[in-house]
């Protein structure tokens, strides 16, 4: 039983990852070219660097690097939320509670550790995909082609270059995600006449988790991107202390670390909405086909 519920919560988290992802691929490489940048970000110019990137380079180079996502957010998300379901089951038996009626600061705890966990476990492949995300296809022509490279020409610990402010970011994004959301759920359970919230209550709740979780977290998210794109963008390396202090110098502290909030803000919400009702509705679906 234990296996199978293990199983179930790894496939429901990788399509959720999977679906959520890809809905959101353009306005994702979008933000992270603006991140890595020192242009100033405004939602024409999003716009226009959306446009020309579709007429100079076609439709699907949109979606250029998702490829990259998929290898990283299908084990990433498959972790996160299969790792959340267990740490949920621990903490309910050490605090004595069961499934979802979770204390807050338990809750809080549970959605911090799965994204610590699946972080440390797929970093590489983030740094991957921000590098494909941020170059010309002359430069990377594919996912090994990145990894081959950057091994021989900047060594292989450059693979974790950014490490620690995605650990420092993902403990609030994931830990307020997961806690908003599974709040949310809970709020709708005691006040409402429906045991099971529908799908648009679902996407509602989990939108306020990304929006949330993604507004506490995000100067550390710029910072993590410039860090693991320095040797391709003309950044210099440096530690966090130092990549922080120098974009809040040459670009100001609103807009240097918050650059591209305002597009988070329209595709985070949406991303975790799906990303979530996803996984809950195949989480339904598997246990009915079981039993």
């Amino acid at each position: 039983s234990d296996h199978r519920h293990v199983l179930s919560s790894l496939l429901s988290g990788a399509l959720a990852g999977a679906l959520a992802k890809t809905a959101v691929a353009p306005l994702d490489r979008t933000k992270i070219i603006f991140q890595v940048s020192s242009k100033r970000f405004s939602a024409k110019e999003a716009f226009r660097l959306l446009y020309f990137t579709y007429l100079n380079e076609g439709f699907l180079s949109l979606w250029r690097g998702n490829s990259a996502t998929m290898v990283r957010v299908v084990p990433y998300a498959a972790i996160q939320f299969s790792a959340h379901e267990e740490y949920k089951r621990v903490l309910g038996r050490y605090y004595g509670f069961h499934g979802e009626a979770l204390p807050p600061w338990p809750r809080l705890l549970a959605g911090a550790l799965a994204g610590t966990t699946a972080a440390s476990l797929t970093y590489p492949l983030d740094l991957v995909r921000a590098r494909m995300a941020v170059t010309p296809k002359e430069m990377y022509s594919n996912i090994f082609h990145v990894f081959i490279r950057i091994s021989r020409e900047e060594g292989l610990k450059t693979l974790y270059h950014g490490f620690t402010p995605t650990m420092l970011g993902v403990i609030p994004y994931a830990g307020l995600s997961f806690f908003t959301y599974e709040t949310l759920k809970s709020l709708h359970r005691e006040y409402s006449s429906h045991r099971q919230p529908y799908p648009f209550e679902r996407m509602i709740f989990g939108a306020c988790a990304g929006l949330i979780g993604q507004s506490a977290s995000y100067p550390l998210d710029v910072v993590r991107r410039r860090m693991q794109t320095a040797g391709v963008t003309g950044h210099p390396r440096g530690s966090i202390l130092q990549t922080l202090c120098t974009i809040v110098r040459e670009e100001g502290v609103v807009h240097g670390l918050y650059k591209g909030l305002s597009m988070n803000w329209l595709k985070g919400p949406i991303a975790v909405g799906i990303s979530f009702t996803t996984f809950d509705l195949m989480q339904i679906l598997l246990r009915r086909l079981q039993s």
